[in-house]
């Protein structure tokens, strides 16, 4: 008997796409199911939480896009999408949006697997790491981030909400305080993927998490470019473990 790698939900506005994935995910050995409506798969997934959502951005009930802000809502969702899109900014924004991978149409349906075996694999290890008891609350700067919950608090106790990108993001930088992290590292922690000539991914994401933790956005002192080499996360971080 097959070992079952994990549930995965496929959204694609062709039939034949999603029957095609599903297929070549059962022969590698995860429970799959496919749907052609967003609002389908979002109701599927309060019923049931998968492993992981392979999305499309061209439903034709909602934008692909949404499904990825509702599905980061319901609890960050590993996600791959699929596009046609040519224009990158779609792409980028995907990634900006909480998922963790994209694959281009026409595909290889082994390469999604592939991708899909990638992602799990990244999830997979980040949760052991936790419940073997690696550093939990990273505090830095008067900030409290909870690695393995995701959750940040401001200095002055608020909840500040993150993104699943934004989370991993922060999560690369405290782990590695006052070290040049190029943007192909800090990609690659993130999403998995190689930097791409004129892929912007990175510095959006960066721009975004600093408009939350920086005092001055314009003038970060925390997070800091290095300018042809990457970021630098200058703040001195304090760990605390959960028991």
């Amino acid at each position: 008997m097959v070992e079952n790698r994990g549930l995965v939900y496929v959204v694609d506005d062709e039939r034949d796409v999603g029957n095609l994935l599903t297929r070549a995910l059962w022969d590698a050995g995860y429970s799959a199911e496919s749907f052609v409506r967003g609002r389908d798969l979002l109701r599927q997934v309060k019923r049931r939480a998968p492993d992981l959502c392979i999305v499309d951005l061209g439903l034709p009930d909602m934008d692909g896009l949404d499904v990825l802000k509702q599905l980061d809502a319901l609890g960050s969702v590993p996600t791959v999408v699929l596009t046609i899109r040519s224009d990158p900014t779609d792409r980028i924004v995907g990634l900006e949006l909480g998922a963790d991978d994209y694959v281009a149409k026409p595909f290889e349906p082994r390469e999604v697997v592939a991708r899909v075996k990638a992602v799990l694999r990244r999830v997979r290890a980040a949760q052991e790491a936790t419940a073997t008891g690696a550093p939990s609350i990273a505090r830095f700067a008067g900030w409290s981030f909870d690695v393995g919950l995701c959750v940040l608090h401001s200095p002055g106790g608020s909840r500040i909400q993150l993104s699943a990108s934004e989370a991993k993001l922060l999560k690369a930088m405290v782990l590695c305080p006052n070290r040049v992290l190029s943007r192909e590292f800090l990609l690659d922690q993130r999403s998995g993927r190689e930097l791409s000539p004129y892929d912007r991914s990175i510095d959006l994401a960066v721009s975004k998490l600093r408009q939350k933790i920086e005092e001055d956005p314009r003038n970060p002192t925390i997070i800091t470019t290095v300018y042809g080499a990457g970021y630098v996360f200058t703040a001195t971080v304090e760990w605390d473990h959960r028991c």
